[in-house]
């Protein structure tokens, strides 16, 4: 367990070979709650060869002086594309961010 936020990793390593390798990660949120965008790879099994990148998002409490992972949305290339588009449609649209007078009332 990490009690630094730039510590926190999705790399993970069993008998010595590495199972889990992180490629990146972005810092969404830092706080009591972060968030962290993981880009990684898996050993597979059958082959013993890394797969194609995946990606994970994953929320993390600090808790007595140690980040515990809490929660993980593991994102398939479409869920992604799905994820993006509508982000990118609310963000186009004005739905995100400051609040607009209608929302308000």
């Amino acid at each position: 367990m990490a009690e630094n936020i730039n510590d926190i990793t999705v790399n993970y390593e069993e008998d010595g070979e590495v199972v889990v390798e992180e490629l990146e990660k972005v810092i969404l949120t830092r706080g009591a709650w972060t968030s962290i965008l993981f880009r990684y790879r898996e050993r597979e099994r059958q082959s013993g060869a890394m797969g194609a990148p995946k990606a994970t998002l994953r929320r993390y409490q600090k808790y007595q002086g140690v980040f515990k992972k809490r929660d993980a949305i593991n994102l398939s290339a479409d869920a992604a594309r799905s994820l993006i588009g509508t982000l990118q449609q609310w963000l186009d649209n004005g739905l995100l961010g400051k609040q607009s007078e209608d929302e308000g009332e």
